[in-house]
């Protein structure tokens, strides 16, 4: 096991002391730590990890340094083009340091999002001309060749980093001032939504803690999708099947979902059904990875919503807002209500037991299919 500190403070001995990227389970020691000892203009969590990709590319042009980029490997699908349009020898050629998660490695029990990914981490860098290499206790050496080779080659570089690679840090924890959890958010919402309504929950603990709400109330799962990976895309899932159907289809997103892949709100309600029912749980955390803030608080979560086409969007915070909310949306036209909530979940959180195909088998056969 690699001392986090330790690590951290060898990385801003050799300069490379601007971070960017998306949080991940098992970077989220290391995540805690540059949040704790680096400054916000040089630890940016990016809206996507292409977006990261974007901001050490600036960086590296004004500032001749090196930048690091930390993510979760299902996040490699966003770099892809920047990698090789952008940061490519034969383009701008950009070196930076990618730090990436290794979800799904082969040989070690995961969920089945990140099984695929797991296989093809190595492959993809390798397809892409990008030297790999696997983290180690020999790290300092390792990060010496890293630093050599962006330097004589001007080209990326990657650490991928095994579960339980890094020790445990100790941060300041995030937090906020409202009094509804997550957890009892989607109760009222379930509450309040018809029977043969259908649900598309975000990626994470709002789809687990959806799966345990049917199971608390002894209902199936034919009626709710739960998006366990392609974060960022579960409005869009929404918005295809609701015109796909008569049926009224409710999108629960997160913030750091909603931010993700922001752009796709500009289009949905340009498409969408009025069937298509918006609402957006908003802690100001990447909470399923380990509470690293998002921008969630900072930006007019409502005013960017109307200004992409919605009818109405309504505010939250309690559990009688949330009731007269669901029934404000239902109405007879595009409308989307955002719901904000504090911080944490159940230590006793389980995970869904029902497969991710099966729980599309049984969805599409709700819908008649």
């Amino acid at each position: 096991m690699i001392n986090t500190k330790k690590f951290y403070d060898y990385l801003i001995k050799k300069e490379l002391d601007f971070f960017t990227g998306v949080p991940d389970s098992l970077l989220k020691n290391l995540c805690s730590c540059i949040k704790e000892n680096t400054d916000s203009k040089h630890n940016i969590i990016a809206a996507n990890e292409g977006n990261a990709i974007g901001l050490a590319s600036g960086y590296h042009i004004s500032s001749g340094k090196f930048g690091v980029v930390y993510m979760q490997n299902s996040g490699i699908g966003n770099t892809v083009n920047p990698l090789l349009s952008l940061a490519d020898e034969e383009v701008y050629s950009i070196p930076m340091l990618l730090i990436v998660g290794w979800r799904g490695e082969p040989g070690i029990k995961d969920e089945p999002q990140h099984v695929k990914q797991g296989k093809v981490t190595i492959d993809l860098f390798k397809t892409m001309g990008i030297e790999c290499l696997v983290l180690d206790d020999n790290y300092e050496k390792q990060l010496d060749y890293c630093y050599s080779y962006m330097k004589e080659n001007n080209k990326p570089i990657v650490l991928v980093v095994h579960k339980g690679t890094f020790s445990e840090y100790d941060s300041s924890k995030t937090s906020n001032s409202y009094d509804l959890t997550r957890e009892e958010s989607l109760e009222v919402i379930m509450n309040s939504i018809n029977k043969d309504d259908f649900i598309v929950s975000t990626t994470g603990k709002t789809s687990r803690e959806i799966f345990e709400l049917r199971e608390k109330r002894k209902e199936g799962h034919s009626n709710d999708f739960l998006t366990v990976g392609s974060m960022g895309h579960t409005s869009s899932i929404a918005c295809g099947m609701s015109i796909g159907s008569k049926k009224n289809i409710y999108c629960i997103d997160g913030d750091g979902s909603f931010i993700m892949h922001m752009g796709s709100f500009a289009i949905i309600p340009q498409v969408a059904d009025k069937n298509f029912k918006y609402i957006l749980i908003n802690n100001g955390a990447h909470e399923s990875v380990g509470g690293q803030p998002t921008v969630g608080f900072n930006i007019d979560v409502e005013k960017i919503l109307k200004g992409c086409g919605f009818k109405n969007v309504y505010k939250a915070t309690t559990k009688e807002e949330i009731k007269r909310g669901v029934e404000k949306i239902k109405e007879d036209s595009l409308q989307a209500l955002v719901i904000y909530t504090k911080l944490g979940s159940r230590k006793d959180l389980g995970r869904p037991t029902v497969s991710p195909i099966d729980n599309k088998k049984a969805m599409m056969k709700k819908f008649g299919n």
